[in-house]
């Protein structure tokens, strides 16, 4: 799996920022999550990454799942008893989780709505993110 080269010049310049370098495992990491958003597990991002790459261990997945989200490529996104999953979408949005299929969707939130967020905030107070998420059952699963 390869990455377009705006996404490598992108992971090699947080990589060099944060005092890394690129790897060939990180790359594919990293070109997975872009290739299908769907909010995957460590261990579901672990075997996409063997049809690629059959010689990746579990622990070089979560190393590279751990760099990527510390130099802010990735989002972590949690919910309750549920396995961590990674998001690549690093605009400003919310998720819906479905706790009928499983299925996690991000939700666009408009420029306004953040700024009518941050302006909630108590005086002197100031966030760098704001994490919103929905649970519930998507239209698929509604009754």
């Amino acid at each position: 799996m390869q990455l377009s080269p705006q996404y490598k010049e992108l992971l090699d310049d947080a990589l060099e920022r944060s005092g890394q370098r690129s790897t060939k495992q990180r790359e594919h990491i990293f070109a997975l999550l872009l290739e299908k958003r769907d909010h995957p597990t460590a261990d579901e991002i672990y075997a996409r990454a063997r049809e690629g790459m059959p010689s990746i261990s579990l622990a070089t997945v979560y190393n590279c799942l751990e760099t990527l989200t510390d130099t802010s490529l990735i989002r972590q996104v949690n919910f309750e008893r549920e396995p961590t999953r990674y998001c690549p979408n690093l605009t400003q949005h919310a998720h819906f989780y479905c706790r009928e299929s499983g299925e996690i969707v991000d939700i666009e939130l408009s420029d306004k709505l953040i700024a009518e967020l941050m302006a909630t905030l108590p005086e002197g107070f100031s966030a760098q993110h704001i994490d919103i998420a929905y649970d519930g059952k998507c239209g698929e699963c509604h009754d």
